[in-house]
């Protein structure tokens, strides 16, 4: 092994580095790369690297913001004492690594925007800092902030060699961010370009770019194309399955094309096969488990054994009640579709309570779960007591700003949905009738808004 001076040593990017150890670095980057691409988990390569130099704080603060990212209550207890031991190791990490350190600490604190802010300092300093933009790039989806998905990654890519082994994954981002500012053919052509580099940096392998692939399905989506969309991860799947965590969201992608489509027979067999039961590991594959069960429920298929599983399976502890308002309410969809209204109360009288709390106001989730939040949650269990008409107005208060709640387009066009369906059961019709009308010419009729426009019994060409 050859060591370099911790003064000179730096990345494949030009940033230096915190260690002198050239294994510690080489191991870093490997779960970097895993990272990025969504390659199985980082934390072997993280191992080694700590291993190749236990007084290199970097290595740990991967490990903390890859576990702060799957928003688990073992792995954000975890983040914090990989955090606590980040920081008695800051006296000799880089200024740059350093800035992580209080980037990680904001967000293990709830101060999401806070967090962000860094980050975007320090890509302003080291636009090739593919760590920031991965990161950054994680929490504005969360936060539901296109504009920054978009202009974050477009200030840093001209700086970038195209060669770089990452570049593909940044591109991706980019592209991504595009999808969600409704430049829907230049984010598919950029998400194209970018598995086409990927392929050609590593023609012995499947590309693995799933923001990219992510990109060009939302794409898709948005254009109402949801036979192209299948037809694209089906070409796509040997870089986007095995091996990867990406592969549960973009199998619920392909079973929300079959929905478009209406063919909830196929829509019911992806379910079976990728996304229920024993392929529910973690949270946020439950968040979409619950948000695909209600989409089938909205449209009167019978979920309630789907939903019934789930729920045993996630088992939400009352404590992360009103953490995330965008985890809450799918929380709440996974109790109703159970057929857990009691339960449900619960869960939203335990956000309510936490609102209230005067530390909470701190955190970025803070005014989100109070404006947003609780109004959506309170809308769908008057709707699941019968009280329609204060479900479709409750509804279509927070559709108006369902941008702030997190997540894309796709993810909170299940509250148009909703919103629709209550509305066909109510005195207020001409309300779901204008979410209709939103859908005819934000993208092509499909089979699923001809599904819609029966339902309200509107006509449409």
């Amino acid at each position: 092994m050859t060591n370099a001076s911790a003064e000179t040593l730096r990345d494949s990017r030009g940033l230096r580095l915190g260690t002198a150890s050239r294994a510690a670095a080489d191991r870093a980057d490997e779960a970097l790369w895993q990272m990025m691409t969504f390659a199985d988990t980082p934390r072997l390569a993280l191992q080694a690297a700590r291993e190749a130099d236990a007084g290199w704080a970097l290595p740990l603060l991967l490990d903390a913001g890859f576990r702060l990212g799957l928003n688990q209550p073992d792995d954000r207890a975890a983040a914090r004492e990989l955090l606590a031991s980040a920081g008695a190791l800051a006296s000799r990490a880089t200024a740059r690594e350093r800035a992580h350190l209080e980037a990680l600490t904001r967000l293990q604190e709830g101060r999401v925007a806070a967090a962000l802010r860094i980050w975007d300092d320090l890509l302003l300093e080291h636009p090739r800092d593919a760590l920031a933009l991965h990161w950054a790039h994680q929490w504005d989806h969360a936060r539901g902030d296109s504009a920054s998905m978009r202009l974050r990654p477009a200030r840093a890519l001209p700086e970038w060699d195209d060669a770089d082994p990452l570049f593909p994954c940044v591109l991706g981002l980019y592209a991504f961010g595009l999808a969600e500012g409704h430049q829907l053919a230049l984010a598919e052509d950029l998400g194209r370009r970018a598995i086409a580099l990927a392929q050609e940096q590593r023609a012995d392998a499947p590309a693995r770019v799933p923001w990219a692939v992510h990109a060009v399905t939302h794409a898709m989506e948005m254009q109402g194309r949801f036979d192209d969309g299948a037809i694209w991860l089906r070409q796509q799947q040997a870089g986007w399955t095995d091996g990867t965590r990406f592969a549960s969201h973009l199998w619920w992608h392909l079973a929300l094309f079959r929905l478009e489509a209406l063919d909830v027979t196929g829509a019911l067999r992806l379910i079976d096969t990728h996304l229920s039961g024993a392929a529910l590991t973690h949270g946020l594959q439950c968040v979409d488990a619950a948000a695909l069960y209600w989409r089938l429920r909205v449209m009167d298929v019978e979920v309630d054994a789907l939903f019934k599983d789930l729920l045993q399976r996630w088992s939400p502890e009352p404590e992360q009640a009103g953490v995330h308002a965008f985890t809450d309410w799918h929380v709440v969809l996974a109790m109703l579709g159970a057929g857990e209204r009691a339960q449900a109360e619960g869960w939203v009288a335990r956000c309510a309570e936490r609102v209230m709390r005067a530390e909470e106001g701190a955190r970025s989730n803070h005014a989100v779960a109070r404006d947003l939040g609780l109004p959506l949650m309170r809308a769908l269990l008057a709707a699941d007591r019968g009280e329609h008409d204060a479900a479709v107005r409750g509804l279509y208060l927070v559709h108006e700003s369902a941008a702030r709640l997190g997540g894309s387009h796709v993810r909170r066009d299940l509250v148009a949905q909703t919103l629709m369906n209550v509305a066909a059961a109510s005195k207020l019709p001409h309300i779901g009738r204008a979410l209709l009308n939103e859908r005819c010419l934000a993208k092509p009729v499909t089979p699923l808004t001809r599904h819609w426009a029966g339902k309200l019994g509107v006509a449409i060409a």
